[in-house]
């Protein structure tokens, strides 16, 4: 059974068929990820992991693009002021995707860049057509990753790779994307929604759907693969983005940025970011 389409704003839905609940992103061409898109995610977020008929989440963008990142445009309007207090709330978004209880995953087509590559990457799993690219090119625009790039991208491929993909910006193919643990599985172009409810279908009416949402397996996965201080670590890409960043490295020649311990580190040396692997004594 279908239930009608639950609505968030003008671009965002969340329809929930057989245990499976959709959150479909739908503002052509791009799905740019502009401040009622991210609302509706975080809405729509909020909304599934409440449902007690829903046992697995898809993220899903459409057959030909996933979302290829912040609404530029909306950008160029916002003075310093309104960045500073709109990187929090984009945060937020990603935040609530990541809490989610149920199992989720990023069906990917077409284009997975900057914040739609971040949006990706807060789901447990990433399905992606075997034509799809991933990236984080904020760096061609003079910025860095902001919501969490730094961090759930050197966590999934790890230091090495994380720094060569954001230091360069450039697109990862789907194929090398597998091969380096940014996305779980490939399909064929048109067949993602569904490659993503058949590998969805197995965690549905099991005995994970028996537990309590503070009990289910998925939580406790993900609080093992990130530190107690995870949350703190986002601000360091908050400081370090678009018009923060531009401010205090005219200042400054050399600005280190040091989490709490056991958390990763992050140096600005005349405006290059460097990542470091989690500091443990």
């Amino acid at each position: 059974m279908t239930d009608a389409p639950s609505r968030y704003g003008e671009f965002v839905s969340l329809e929930v068929a057989e245990g499976i609940g959709v959150i479909r992103i739908d503002r052509p061409k791009m799905n740019p990820l502009n401040g009622e898109v991210q609302e509706g995610l975080r809405s729509a977020a909020i909304e599934a992991s409440d449902r007690d008929d829903v046992s697995a989440v898809i993220l899903y963008g459409g057959e030909k693009v996933f979302a290829a990142g912040a609404d530029i445009k909306e950008m160029q309007r916002l003075e310093y002021v309104d960045m500073v207090t709109r990187a929090p709330r984009l945060q937020a978004c990603f935040a609530a995707i990541a809490a989610i209880p149920q199992p989720t995953v990023a069906a990917i087509a077409g284009y997975a860049l900057g914040g739609g590559c971040e949006l990706s990457m807060t789901c447990d799993f990433r399905i992606a057509a075997n034509d799809a690219k991933l990236g984080q090119p904020e760096i061609l625009l003079g910025i860095i990753p902001g919501a969490g790039g730094t961090q759930r991208l050197t966590r999934l491929v790890g230091p090495a790779r994380a720094k060569d993909i954001v230091f360069s910006g450039r697109m990862v193919a789907a194929t090398e994307a597998l091969e380096i643990g940014l996305v779980d599985e490939l399909c064929e172009p048109g067949s993602v929604l569904e490659a993503a409810k058949a590998r969805m279908s197995r965690y549905v009416g099991g005995p994970r759907s028996r537990c309590a949402p503070p009990r289910r397996p998925s939580t406790a996965v993900r609080t093992s693969t990130s530190t107690p201080a995870w949350p703190s670590n986002l601000p360091c890409s908050r400081d370090c983005s678009p018009r923060r960043t531009a401010r205090r490295a005219w200042r400054r020649s050399c600005r280190r940025v040091r989490a709490r311990r056991g958390s990763p580190v992050a140096e600005i040396c005349g405006g290059r970011l460097l990542l470091a692997s989690n500091v443990v004594a």
